[in-house]
């Protein structure tokens, strides 16, 4: 992989990781309902998730996944649903749980998981597949298993970073919103939040 390609790809990872989607949303929902503790498993899930699917995408999924319609209606479908039903959680609770509380049950299982239900990490995924495992002529490179080691290990950090940067501003802001009812309604703003990624992953 060239320096100029390096530096796209790095460039790329930036504003993909660090731009709000659903993972960075339940990181900060995560840290400011239960403690920074307890949105470490997802921070840790997010990474593990997304380079799951990235090899996935890497070895032909994603291909399979973007020629059959009605399979992808049904990554979309089940990634809006979840997304909804977590808003609805979202959205019930008003009070602060304790750092081991499990109101908002999204563990490091349900994080690895999610990224396969996720339209935003498929998208990174297929796009990076698209730009940097494959030539200009669909086909794989000479080295497809070398550049899906690098984007990896160039991802990885990245995804981690973006959602423990949301997760740390979340805990920052758990003691002030313990206040009236403002916990109330920065969990009613992310479950909209939620609730128009939803909307947004089924019109992609």
């Amino acid at each position: 992989m060239s320096a100029a390609e390096l530096t796209a790809l790095l460039l790329f990872c930036t504003a993909m990781s660090f731009s709000p989607g659903p993972n960075t949303t339940l990181s900060t929902a995560l840290a400011a309902n239960h403690g920074l503790r307890r949105a470490l498993r997802f921070c840790f899930a997010v990474p593990a998730g997304w380079a799951l699917l990235m090899l996935a995408s890497g070895l032909g999924l994603g291909a399979l996944v973007t020629g059959a319609p009605m399979l992808r209606w049904g990554v979309k479908l089940a990634g809006a649903g979840y997304m909804v039903w977590l808003a609805w959680k979202l959205a019930r609770t008003d009070r602060l749980a304790p750092v081991d509380h499990a109101m908002l049950n999204v563990g490091f299982l349900q994080g690895v998981g999610l990224q396969f239900l996720n339209i935003k990490a498929w998208m990174l995924a297929l796009t990076l597949t698209a730009g940097w495992v494959v030539n200009a002529a669909g086909r794989p490179s000479t080295n497809p298993g070398q550049r899906l080691a690098i984007i990896c290990g160039v991802m990885l950090p990245f995804a981690f970073a973006s959602n423990f940067s949301y997760a740390l501003l979340g805990s920052l802001l758990r003691q002030w919103l313990a206040q009236g009812h403002r916990l109330r309604w920065f969990n009613r703003v992310l479950a909209l939040v939620l609730l128009a990624t939803a909307g947004w992953m089924l019109a992609v």
